[in-house]
């Protein structure tokens, strides 16, 4: 794990990448019990204290439906970290003590005032006890059915505000009550918007975090150095030199325990509206006038109001749905989506989409951009291929291979995060011939320090109030009205297919006919 590098004055520790001490505050973790808390949210939590970057001021209280007593729910607590995150267990077990002290569990069902009038209690005891300076931080790790009824009850409690400070007994100038809100966020931009009117009418809009946990992977952070303290490819980062960009992310996993939401929500909902169209923005987008959160998010949001809008005549020539069949994955026999557990046997809902999109601005004019996700993919993948423009053929056309490979940037996501640039070169031997060869920089390697879960770093950023990691409102509106059309248009055509693909392949032939359309020859780049 990363080590702390600096401290201040006052001896208290600092992470390296935020620069700044994380303040006192309470955590307050709505569906406290769930697969996301368990998973993620814990073992992050539990790696900032390892790391001895959390305030010593700083409590974490579940609340959730189930009967827990604050010592039962720390066990269980203890039990998920062992068995979901054993690196993070077996670097910092010797600090479990001092953290699960800070673990507390409320039970209590979301709509119930009386349980959101103890937590107030709970909280302003807290802050009196142990100086958390009113600091609030709500996390809604449930399903967004829950997400407009907790929103209510918290205002009610009046905890949509700071505590007030235990010495004062005032709010301090610079205490927070902050809410974090974990994706769907709405299922249209109808059901979006109207999510965003319910939070802003109980929360600022600098108080509400719209979490994507792609936003927090090392790898998505670096695509702004990369782009733009490297002098060598802002020159060519337009469409004189991008022949196509391809955005792909594949998921060996199926629909798993998550029918009951998929299978009403499928790829497009799912992974594109928000993991996809970020990856996107952050490659094409504008130098930024300063890193703060409002600058980088206002040049997003210009590349989301400069996509084509894809008509209904266009539908079938820009987009391809699908959904996976039996095959293997990875050396396993894997059933057919319709045959998962959960899953409605008539059920029309999307495992894969391809799309073309266009970005109508003066940098990009022409240059298409395809973006895949698919369940059932040959192997995990999130990444970014950005191929250049063929060069001229007549240098080399008398080689008896003259075929020379455009060169192809590939931003690595995840999994072997790291960054490869595909060159021509000739091999060694009397004949002239061009072959590709690939630098390659994996970012473990290349710095000797493992790669921390994105989850950590977005919840110190929401700790320390740096936005720059969330969506915006106007931001994930601006998504949804480019995704919502399409997915009309698919509920209403009667010729649009649902294609199907084995499982283990990289999608149906539709998905490669969606590049060969535009230019014979052109394809996805399968690594």
């Amino acid at each position: 794990m990363a080590k702390v590098i600096h401290k201040t004055q006052s001896n208290v520790p600092i992470h390296p990448q935020v620069e700044k001490p994380l303040p006192p505050c309470n955590i307050i973790i709505f569906g406290a019990t769930g697969d996301l808390t368990h998973r993620k949210l814990m073992p992050a939590l539990f790696s900032i204290h390892g790391q001895g970057l959390l305030s010593e001021q700083m409590h974490i209280i579940g609340f959730a439906r189930r009967e827990f007593t604050d010592q039962s729910y720390r066990d269980e607590i203890k039990q998920s970290i062992e068995k979901f995150a054993p690196e993070i267990w077996k670097e910092y077990s010797e600090q479990w003590h001092t953290f699960s002290e800070r673990i507390f569990f409320h039970r209590s069902e979301f709509d119930s005032e009386e349980g959101y009038k103890w937590l107030k209690e709970r909280l302003d005891d807290l802050d009196c006890v142990s100086c958390t300076d009113g600091n609030r931080l709500f996390y809604l790790a449930t399903p967004p059915s829950n997400t407009s009824e907790i929103v209510k009850q918290i205002a009610k409690a009046g905890l949509n505000t700071p505590g007030p400070n235990r010495k004062s007994k005032e709010v301090l100038p610079d205490a927070f009550a902050r809410i974090i809100v974990e994706k769907p966020f709405g299922t249209d931009l109808e059901s979006a918007h109207g999510l965003n009117l319910e939070l802003k009418a109980v929360f600022h809009e600098s108080q509400i975090y719209r979490i994507d946990h792609y936003l927090g992977k090392e790898t998505v952070q670096n695509i702004l150095v990369f782009r733009f303290a490297n002098a060598i490819f802002e020159p060519i980062w337009n469409q004189k030199y991008i022949d196509n960009i391809q955005v792909t992310v594949a998921e060996t996993v199926g629909v798993e325990n998550r029918a009951g939401y998929f299978d009403h929500a499928g790829e497009l909902r799912d992974m594109v509206q928000s993991h996809a169209m970020q990856l996107m923005t952050l490659v094409t987008m504008e130098p930024p006038v300063s890193l703060s959160a409002n600058s980088i998010r206002d040049e997003k949001v210009k590349v989301l109001r400069s996509l084509k809008s894809i008509a209904d005549y266009e539908i079938e020539q820009y987009t391809v749905r699908a959904q996976y069949d039996s095959g293997m994955v990875e050396g396993e026999a894997v059933s057919a989506y319709i045959e998962e557990k959960g899953v409605a046997p008539e059920s029309q809902t999307d495992t894969y989409v391809a799309l073309k999109v266009e970005i109508q601005n003066w940098r990009w004019a022409g240059v298409p951009i395809y973006i895949r996700a698919g369940k059932r993919m040959p192997r995990r993948a999130t990444e970014i291929n950005i191929q250049f423009k063929n060069i001229p053929g007549i240098l080399f056309a008398h080689m008896a291979s003259s075929n020379v490979e455009p060169n192809l940037l590939t931003i690595r996501i995840q999994p072997d995060e790291g960054i490869s640039i595909r060159l021509g070169s000739k091999p060694p031997g009397p004949r002239m011939k061009v072959e590709a060869v690939e630098l390659d920089m994996t970012y473990g390697n290349a710095f000797n320090s493992p790669i921390h879960d994105a989850y950590e770093r977005l919840l110190m950023d929401a700790m320390l109030g740096e936005a720059a990691l969330f969506t915006r409102d106007d931001e994930v509106e601006a998504e949804w009205a480019f995704i919502t059309p399409i997915l009309q248009a698919w509920a209403n055509s009667e010729t649009m297919p649902l294609n199907t693909y084995t499982a283990g392949t990289w999608g149906p032939d539709a998905s490669v006919v969606l590049l060969d359309r535009d230019q014979p020859g052109r394809r996805w780049w399968d690594r």
